[in-house]
């Protein structure tokens, strides 16, 4: 799965190749770089446009690997992978970060202003739930069958997803899922104008796509607006200068980039990257530090 093994691999390659006297360029294992990411919907556009821009513009092919969050802050920590780009901070991944940060370099915000919540259909009456604390309502948990719809178990999102459950002492399933099938119960929802409530967070396609709104939190258990940081293993800068340079200096707005994440929805990631390429070079070219 992840870069050690292949490195381990290498070794002995490489030392089956010393016993035969061939050459080997000392490069040869570092040509790849390693990036692990989610099945999120913004991780996935900024993880493959990042891929793009790389392979474009310098000598290097980059893997993804898919993992849970926590895996990839291990991966990133233990040299495992090369990086990360959904680090949510400061609260949504902050146990991660105070396990990890030592070990691993962030590079800087990718992009600012994401909120995590519990988000409803704009139709679900405000004044009958407009708030977490309306979740105590026995109507309203008869209509929502006391379920909270939620994401993979190891997110961020579902850990404070859990405390805001005990914070408010709410007597209600939080129901895990890939972020697919979240939207696919949301949709589902939608069409029969059933109530349902779902863990949210922007920058997401549902947002272009349905008319929705982030249930008050007066509590705050989910957290207030965060950043999402770049993050990668210790030397990485040295090994890879000029991409680290790019990577310091990507930086996508919040407006911005759920334009394009629609774009992905409604089509495919690759049609949304080419044109996002395609509007935005001048930008593309400041990352590059052209």
């Amino acid at each position: 799965m992840f870069k050690q093994v292949r490195k381990s691999l290498g070794v002995v390659g490489l030392s089956a190749a010393l016993a035969v006297g061939a050459a080997i360029p000392a490069s040869a294992a570092d040509d790849t770089i390693e990036f692990g990411w989610t099945s999120w919907a913004d991780a996935e556009f900024v993880t493959k446009l990042a891929r793009d821009i790389i392979e474009e513009n310098f000598d290097y092919n980059v893997e993804l690997s898919m993992a849970a969050i926590a895996l990839q802050f291990e991966g990133v920590a233990n040299g495992d992978i090369d990086g990360m780009m959904m680090a949510w901070l400061p609260e949504t991944h902050a146990d991660y970060w105070e396990r990890y940060q030592d070990k691993v370099e962030s590079l800087g915000t990718l992009y600012d202003g994401a909120r995590l919540g519990w988000v409803v259909p704009a139709y679900v009456p405000e004044d009958q739930l407009g708030s977490i604390e309306d979740l105590h309502n026995d109507d309203v948990r008869k209509k929502l069958d006391g379920i909270i719809q939620g994401i993979d178990p190891g997110a961020g999102l579902m850990r404070l997803s859990k405390q805001t459950i005990e914070d408010y002492d709410l007597n209600y399933n939080l129901r895990s899922a890939s972020e697919s099938a979240m939207t696919a119960a949301l949709d589902r929802a939608i069409n029969n104008e059933k109530w349902i409530v779902v863990t949210g967070w922007t920058p997401h396609w549902m947002f272009g796509s349905y008319d929705l709104r982030f249930l008050d939190d007066p509590k705050g258990s989910l957290g207030d607006e965060e950043h999402i940081e770049v993050v990668v293993r210790q030397g990485f800068k040295d090994d890879y200068p000029q991409v680290a340079e790019f990577l310091e200096n990507y930086h996508i707005p919040l407006d911005m980039l759920q334009q394009y994440m629609s774009i992905a929805q409604d089509k495919d990631y690759d049609t949304a990257i080419a044109q996002f390429k395609e509007d935005h070079q001048d930008m593309i070219n400041d990352w590059l530090g052209k």
